[in-house]
């Protein structure tokens, strides 16, 4: 019989079956502003893939997914700061998304102690998996990037005119305090969540991906209901991303074995053009396997059979 795990939140239910032989384990990783949740799957005395989610997601992302690789295999499914839960920035930083995710990776590597590692990541984390293997070559065995090549590349033009707006927002966000965060019973909050993400995930799905993502709001507060539990400060996280030709220049770095999956439909690019320059980029100097899947952007959640097998091969190959 399937173990059988009942996350609860706030007396609403939702059940988490798991296949025979497929354990998991809550982690807490320190870092110095408080420490960085995860999930652990599989046997603890392996060395596991680390998994990274996309933005504003959180590691129940691969909820779906790690129970249908086989049971021996060891995945660390974080939380990334500010997400799930993960401890936030201290009050007066304000995050940086793709540069900061390469400093908590090393972070992480140097907690374990690990030489040589594997990462995998959608969307955001399959960025952070793309920089950290350009980052640091000699220290990446392989990456699996799930619908994304590297960090999102924006036109200069692009960059310049959200700069102010962005650093207006971060300061307004500072001072939110707990009366003025927007708080939603537990059916709306899941609608308001599927309507979020455009179909990309399903309602059933949504609530797997809450469990991590939302609160009750505290005992102090007058009224009742669910907060996003989440930094407000990472919708105004992209400051600092990069041009086409950085993207590029990474790309020519890495030299690990590379899987990317891009779904289809999936994300609706901003310049599809520039993703697949990037893996050919790719191509010249590492061992690249490019696949194109049935699914949208968050197939890893919603359609986990359509990618399983092809990261289960990747894995046996390499």
């Amino acid at each position: 019989m399937a173990e059988s795990h009942q996350p609860q939140i706030n007396g609403h239910q939702i059940e988490e079956k798991l296949p025979p032989g497929v354990t998991v384990e809550e982690v807490e990783i320190p870092v110095p502003w408080g420490h960085v949740a995860g999930r652990w799957w599989g046997p603890r005395d392996a060395q596991p893939i680390i998994a990274i989610h996309g933005w504003q997601d959180n590691a129940g992302t691969w909820d779906n997914l790690i129970p249908s690789l086989p049971v021996t295999t060891a995945v660390l499914c974080i939380d990334l700061p500010g997400h799930g839960h993960s401890s936030y920035y201290p009050e007066g930083m304000l995050y940086y998304l793709f540069w900061d995710g390469i400093v908590l990776l090393r972070r992480i590597v140097k907690h374990y102690k690990w030489s040589k590692i594997s990462l995998m990541g959608h969307s955001l984390g399959g960025a952070l998996s793309f920089m950290y293997a350009a980052s640091f070559p000699d220290d990446v065995e392989r990456i699996i990037c799930i619908d994304i090549a590297s960090p999102a590349v924006r036109e200069p033009s692009v960059l310049v005119k959200g700069t102010g707006g962005g650093i207006d927002k971060l300061l307004e966000y500072e001072h939110l305090t707990d009366d003025k965060v927007p708080c939603y019973e537990y059916d709306e909050m899941i609608d308001l969540v599927c309507d979020a993400y455009k179909g990309s995930i399903s309602r059933e799905n949504c609530r797997i991906l809450m469990k991590r993502g939302m609160t009750p709001t505290p005992a102090h507060m007058k009224k009742s209901g669910y907060f996003f539990k989440r930094d407000p400060r990472l919708k105004v996280s992209g400051l600092g991303m990069m041009s086409i030709e950085t993207a590029l220049c990474y790309a020519s770095k890495v030299k690990c074995k590379v899987l990317n999956i891009r779904a289809i439909p999936g994300q609706k690019w901003e310049r599809l053009d520039y993703y697949l320059d990037v893996i050919e980029k790719l191509k010249e100097t590492a061992d690249v396997k490019y696949v194109e899947v049935e699914g949208t952007h968050h197939v890893q959640l919603d359609a986990p059979q359509n990618i399983s097998g092809i990261i289960e091969e990747f894995l046996e190959e390499y």
